[in-house]
C-alpha cells in the first residue's frame, strides 16, 4: 500500500476540502460532505489543491495506514463529484424487489417477505422488466457504506452454485458446479 500512499491527490473543481486539527478530513461536493478521522500517525497536508500523506517510519502497520489514508480521501472525493452506484440481480422463480422509500422488500422464496430498512444516505430504485431478473440499483455518495449494504442485501439469498438462484451483482460470474447425474 506504500506507493498507493505516496501519491498525490488533485483535488478537482468545485471540492473543499478541510483538515481539522484531530486529524479529520471533511469533503464538501455538490453531492454532499464526508467526513472521515485519519490515524494520528498519519500526516496530512493540504497545498494549493493538492493532498500529500506522509507516515512517520516504514513499520508494516504504518505502511498499510499510509495507503488506507490516500484511498479513502480518494473515496470521499470521488464520492462527493461522481457518486457511485451499484446493481444486482434476483435470479429464481418469483423473486421480487419493492422499494417503498427506505425500505427494500424483498420476495426470496422464503415462507415471509424481508423487509431490508436501509440508512437515509443511500437510494434505492428497483425494476422489474418481464422476460429479465429484477434489479435491484444502490447509489450513495459513500463508497464504503453502500458496499456494506449490497453485501448484506446478497447475504439474505446467495447465489447457489447448482441452478444459479439468488442475489447477485450484475455481470458477476457464478462458478457452476454439475448435478448428481443419473445410474
Amino acid at each position: 500500500m506504500s506507493r498507493i500512499g505516496k501519491a498525490p491527490i488533485n483535488v478537482p473543481a468545485g471540492v473543499e476540502v478541510s483538515l481539522s486539527n484531530d486529524n479529520i478530513v471533511t469533503v464538501k461536493g455538490k453531492l454532499g460532505e464526508l467526513t472521515e478521522k485519519i490515524n494520528d500517525d498519519i500526516t496530512v497536508s493540504i497545498n494549493e489543491g493538492v493532498i500529500e500523506f506522509a507516515r512517520p517510519s516504514d513499520n508494516k502497520d504504518h505502511r498499510s495506514l499510509h495507503g488506507l489514508s490516500r484511498a479513502l480521501v480518494f473515496n470521499m472525493i470521488v464520492g462527493v463529484t461522481e457518486g457511485y452506484s451499484t446493481e444486482q440481480e434476483l435470479v429464481g422463480v418469483g423473486y421480487r424487489a419493492t422499494a417503498k422509500g427506505q425500505l427494500l422488500e424483498l420476495a426470496l422464496g422464503y415462507s415471509h417477505p424481508i423487509v431490508f430498512e436501509l440508512p437515509k444516505e443511500i437510494k434505492v430504485t428497483t425494476t422489474s422488466d418481464k422476460g429479465k431478473a429484477p434489479v435491484i440499483k444502490l447509489e450513495s455518495i459513500d463508497k464504503q457504506l453502500i458496499g456494506t449494504v449490497a453485501a448484506k442485501i446478497r447475504s439474505l439469498r446467495k447465489p447457489e452454485p447448482y441452478k444459479g438462484k439468488g442475489i447477485r451483482f450484475k455481470g458477476e460470474e457464478l462458478r457452476r458446479k454439475a448435478g448428481k447425474t443419473a445410474k
